[in-house]
This record gives C-alpha cells, sequence and structure tokens, in this order.
C-alpha cells in the first residue's frame, strides 16, 4: 500500500474514492456493534449476504458500528431511503431484500413502533430519538465499516490533520480548540485547549499523549461504541493533539473487557501507518508520532490519570498526589497529556468546521454535544448525544421515549456511580457542568440510568456505593475505610436495621471522604448517597424511623402474603419455593409463614392469579 507523500496526495485519494462510490446503489447496513451482535446481528449479516447472493441482486450489505439505538437491535438500515428495521432475525433476509432491491412493502413488525403514539415509523430520522439528537461524534457510526480506511477518508476522514499540518501553527491549533470551548468529557470538564497549551509550555522535548478509553461506570458504554464503529476519528484527534502539544508518542488505554474495540483500534493503527497517516514523516510535513495500546484490566480506579499512567508504566494501578500534574510530570515523569475517546474525537470535527461552528453548540459555559449512554426504566435505551443544555425532560421523554409500563419518572443518576441523582421536580434542569453541580450531580463521562416509582432510592444508592467500594484501589484511608463505612450503614437502613443517627452519619461521613480522599474515585464516591439524602430524605427517613420501604423493594422491610380470595389452590408457588415457607393444601388457601420466607419474590412471579401480594 503506497504511503500518502503529502496533503494533496491524501485529497486526491478522497476523490477517487468518490468518483468510485455509487451513491445510489442500494446498501443495507448492519448495527455490528457490541450489542447488537449479542443480540444476533453476525447471522443477520450472514443471511443477508447470501440472500443477495442468491438473488444476483446489485446490492451492499455492509456492517458498521454501533447505530446507538440498542434496545432495537439487531438494527439494519436501508440506504439510501434510510428506512429503519428493528430486531431483525435472519429469517428477515428474504423480505429487506426484496425490499431494498425491488421497493417492495415490509411488515410493520420490523418497523420500529413510537411507545408514547404507537405509530410506526419507517424513516430513521425520523425516529423521536434520532430526530431530537444533534450527531457529531457519532454521525459515522451507523455509515461506516469501521475495519475499512477508504470508508472513513472518503467522509472525509483525516482532512482534518492535513489541514491542520499544512495551514496552522501547534499554537494556532490550541488555540481553535480554546476558543471552542470544548471541556474534558471524562468527567471533570477541564477546558482541553488550556491542557494543551499547558503541556506544549512545559520544557523537554519528550512529551506524550494518552486516550483515556478505560471506561468501568456501570451501564456506560460511549468509548467503546467510538471505538469499536469510527476508530480513526479518535486517532486523527490524538494525531492533531500530538502536533499541538509537540508529542511523538501516544498510548490508548483500553480494557481488554472491550475486545471488538481493541480489535478495530489495532486493525485502525496499522492502516493508518500503511498510509503514512501515522509513523514517521506524516503527510510529508516532517512530524512523526506513533500509537500504542495498553491494556488494562478492569480496575476502575485507571480511569483515573494518575493510576492509568502507573499500570501504563507497569506497576500498581494506584493514584498519586497531584501536583505536579500529569502536564507537568506524569508518563516516566516526562510531561503528558490525557483526554477521553469522546475529548479526541471531537477534535477533529472542531479543526474541520471551526471553533465558532462547535461553540454554537450548547451553553455559554458549557459548549458542544455530550453523549449519554441512557439505561435504566426507560423505552428507548442506547447511546444518545445532545448538545449539552438540553434539558433532562427532553432527553427521557421525547428521546428516550419515556418510561414503561405507565410509570411515573422517578430520578435519573447521572454521571456515572460517582454522580448524583435528579429527582422529578428539576426534570426541566439544563444539563451543563454548572447546573448539575448545583443539584449534587455531575456531567461526569455521560452515564443516565433512569429510576421508576418502583425504585428505592435508598436500595439505588447503596447500589452505586457498593460498587465505588468495591472498586476503591486501598491506597488512602478516607476512600478505602470511609465507604465501607457507608456502604455498612446503607445496608443495615435496606435491612430494616436502621438506626435515628444514621441520616447525619452519612452526610458527616460523605463530606469528609469527599474533602479528604486522594483522587476523584473517592472524592465523588459520595455522591449518589448525599445526592439521595439531598432529594429523597423522606424515603430514609421511612426505612429508619417507620421501618418501611416505600417502594417495596427492600427485603427487610418487606413481607409477602397470599389473598385469600384470589388464591385459588394450584400449588405452582408451594412446589417451586426453595426454603418451604409456603403451606396450604391442593385447592386450598395458601399461606406464607413469614420466619420461613426469604422474599426472594419467586411466588409473586409465577402467581398466575395476582394472589401474592407485598406488604
Amino acid at each position: 500500500m503506497t504511503k500518502l507523500a503529502d496533503p494533496a496526495a491524501l485529497e486526491a485519494w478522497r476523490a477517487a474514492l468518490a468518483a468510485e462510490d455509487g451513491h445510489d446503489r442500494p446498501t443495507l447496513t448492519v448495527c455490528g456493534g457490541t450489542g447488537c451482535r449479542v443480540y444476533g446481528s453476525e447471522r443477520v449479516c450472514a443471511a443477508l449476504q447470501a440472500e443477495s447472493a442468491r438473488r444476483g441482486a446489485d446490492l451492499t450489505v455492509k456492517v458498521t458500528g454501533c447505530h446507538g439505538f440498542c434496545e432495537r437491535g439487531p438494527l439494519v438500515v436501508s440506504h439510501p431511503q434510510r428506512r429503519m428495521f428493528t430486531r431483525v432475525k435472519p429469517e428477515d433476509a428474504r423480505e429487506l431484500v426484496s425490499a431494498a432491491v425491488d421497493g417492495g412493502p415490509v411488515a410493520d413488525r420490523l418497523l420500529y413502533t413510537d411507545p408514547q403514539t404507537g405509530a410506526r415509523i419507517p424513516i430513521e430520522t425520523d425516529v423521536p430519538f434520532y430526530k431530537h439528537q444533534r450527531r457529531l461524534v457519532l454521525d459515522l457510526n451507523g455509515a461506516l465499516d469501521p475495519l475499512r480506511l477508504d470508508d472513513y477518508v472518503a467522509a472525509g476522514g483525516y482532512a482534518a490533520l492535513a489541514k491542520a499540518l499544512a495551514t496552522m501553527t501547534p499554537e494556532d491549533v490550541i488555540a481553535t480548540v480554546k476558543a471552542s470551548g470544548l471541556r474534558g468529557r471524562g468527567g471533570a470538564g477541564f477546558p482541553t485547549g488550556v491542557k494543551w497549551e499547558t503541556c506544549r509550555r512545559q520544557p523537554g522535548d519528550v512529551k506524550y499523549v494518552i486516550c483515556n478509553a478505560d471506561e468501568g461506570d456501570p451501564g456506560a458504554y460511549m468509548d467503546r461504541s467510538i471505538m469499536e464503529g469510527n476508530p480513526h476519528r479518535v486517532l486523527e484527534g490524538m494525531l492533531i493533539g500530538a502536533y499541538a502539544i509537540g508529542a511523538r508518542q501516544g498510548f490508548v488505554y483500553i480494557r481488554n473487557e472491550y475486545p471488538l474495540a481493541v480489535k478495530h483500534l489495532r486493525a485502525a493503527i496499522a492502516q493508518a501507518e500503511a498510509r503514512g497517516l501515522l509513523g514517521e514523516n506524516i503527510l510529508g510535513t516532517g512530524f512523526s508520532f506513533r500509537v500504542s495500546v495498553r491494556l488494562g484490566s478492569g480496575a476502575f480506579v485507571c480511569g483515573e490519570e494518575t493510576a492509568l499512567m502507573a499500570s501504563i508504566e507497569g506497576r500498581v494501578g494506584e493514584p498519586r498526589p497531584r501536583p505536579p500534574y500529569p502536564v507537568e510530570a506524569g508518563l516516566w515523569g516526562k510531561p503528558t497529556n490525557i483526554n477521553n475517546v469522546k475529548s479526541w474525537a471531537a477534535v477533529p470535527l472542531i479543526i474541520a468546521n471551526g471553533a465558532e461552528w462547535y461553540a454554537a453548540l450548547g451553553t455559554p459555559t458549557s459548549k458542544g454535544t455530550l453523549i449519554f449512554s441512557v439505561v435504566g426504566k426507560i423505552n428507548n435505551t442506547g447511546l444518545v448525544e445532545v448538545p449539552l443544555g438540553i434539558s433532562l425532560r427532553r432527553l427521557i421523554f421525547d428521546i428516550g421515549g419515556g418510561i414503561p409500563n405507565g410509570k411515573q419518572f422517578k430520578a435519573a443518576q447521572i454521571g456515572g456511580p460517582s454522580g448524583g441523582c435528579i429527582p422529578a421536580e428539576h426534570l426541566d434542569t439544563p444539563i451543563d457542568y454548572e447546573s448539575l453541580a448545583a443539584l449534587g450531580a455531575i456531567v461526569g463521562s455521560g452515564g443516565l440510568v433512569v429510576a421508576d416509582e418502583d425504585t428505592c432510592m435508598v436500595d439505588f444508592a447503596r447500589y452505586f456505593m457498593q460498587f465505588t467500594q468495591e472498586e476503591s484501589c486501598g491506597k488512602c484511608v478516607p476512600c478505602r475505610v470511609g465507604t465501607k463505612a457507608m456502604l455498612a450503614t446503607l445496608e443495615r437502613i435496606c435491612a430494616g436495621q436502621g438506626e435515628p443517627g444514621d441520616v447525619d452519619y452519612l452526610f458527616e461521613l460523605g463530606e469528609t471522604i469527599k474533602r479528604s480522599s486522594l483522587c476523584g474515585l473517592g472524592q465523588t464516591a459520595p455522591n449518589p448517597v448525599l445526592s439521595t439524602l439531598r432529594h429523597f430524605r423522606a424515603e430514609y427517613d421511612a426505612h429508619i424511623l417507620h421501618k418501611t420501604c416505600p417502594a417495596r423493594v427492600c427485603k427487610g422491610l418487606i413481607t409477602y402474603r397470599i389473598l385469600p380470595e384470589k388464591c385459588t389452590g394450584c400449588m405452582v408457588c408451594l412446589r417451586n419455593c426453595a426454603v418451604g415457607a409456603i403451606h396450604g393444601a391442593k385447592q386450598q388457601v395458601h399461606s406464607i409463614d413469614p420466619a420461613v420466607c426469604t422474599r426472594c419474590g419467586l411466588c409473586q412471579s409465577l402467581c398466575k392469579f395476582d394472589a401474592v401480594v407485598v406488604n
């Protein structure tokens, strides 16, 4: 493969690819993200290819990255019409190929049905989940084959790099990123351009850039999907950043639990090197840069930048005190700039379109777009990219389709396990760094877990505290001991053993951990507890003072009983009770012994007559 000698050669290649492209040729794109693969998208793709071959059809079947609408996968989109088909199975291949080639009808079962209106929506861009988004970083995820550099170049890939190398000084690049208002998308929200400028000003010839792809929040997969679907955009961002900072070596730190992302990233690096977009004398400009992949073992604390660098160096992934900050003394003691996957992926867009274009999105202090992984009690789960400043209401109801089964929205945990809960009364709060901080939450890396009326907020806080406690590296006492004490207190409360002073104790302990922990993990670990105490104090009081769980979730505070008027004596619950807590003869009313019952809930789930209820 011929290396590109200069920016003109890159543009000539792009023009040749455009000339070869049959824009009107029917194409079926199949979501190849991890989520859809779990649902069988690889088998769907194989069936579509086989059916196309059988018919001798002039049809392209392309595997792409994650389309984002994970709840409806496997997803297939027919181009150029942009018709979207959901929950596709291999046996649907004949129908879909016929529709793509001949324009035939498609059964309603494959079309998206709006959960709020019941309407069938055939066109992808008309589906509310996509219609209300502003997809910049994710714009090509459903269009590119992530294993083909040609696809990325044809879509404008590496043009921003060529522009930066050929027409901009490193200072120009930094000034553009600063003017764009881009802030770190890994959680801290620090101005990206300021960080780059500080690193560039450090003395010495050896500097490093790192892409932090160690995504570990429960339910979060934004970074994974970007790396799986468009790894070249991340590499292009790193190249531009390295040029601006003066680095010749970069690292992508990615968890080993993301095998597809690792595969696609390594393929992209090899392709870029073969074309001269990575390596020595890139595009004939004299700039040289290489990227290496380092695999993490899944430690959540390695998302913290100093722990991440320790892991790259081969040491235990533990944080160290700051200052000095990584931009001053980072990897192997050299100035090091670390940004998140989403931050790096935004950089080519900023350089290509200009700082004013990017800064026009969002709010005066929170610019651009943010990607959320929306999960939990919501109809449309998946990846959502929206301008910062959008309200939580629009995100959950206009894009997310609202709450399933007619339930009421109760709260949203935003910012990952170290974020905070936003209650229903603040649904119209804009999602930006400052507004969320005022409510005791953080933007974080973009995780968003929705809770409905059946969620116990004490148990909800306990779940996230259990995660952060387990992931504590144990290096500092406040985090190691403090989170354990908070978790033990929450477990007592959920077990019905709460004491009147527990709320004050949790407040005091949480604030102490925030002030005195060594790294960001410990400093934000109490947030879910503190925010639920702030917004849902009544639920804590009910657990502690009245020994009841209003949501009827906490096993230590509920009992199961059988309604005599509804019990038929079918014996299904009795036969399936593992501890023998249910008594009764056939066709006679049964009863549950609360002293023996373990509150597993199996009897209630098995009863066809709604005879088992919770008190």
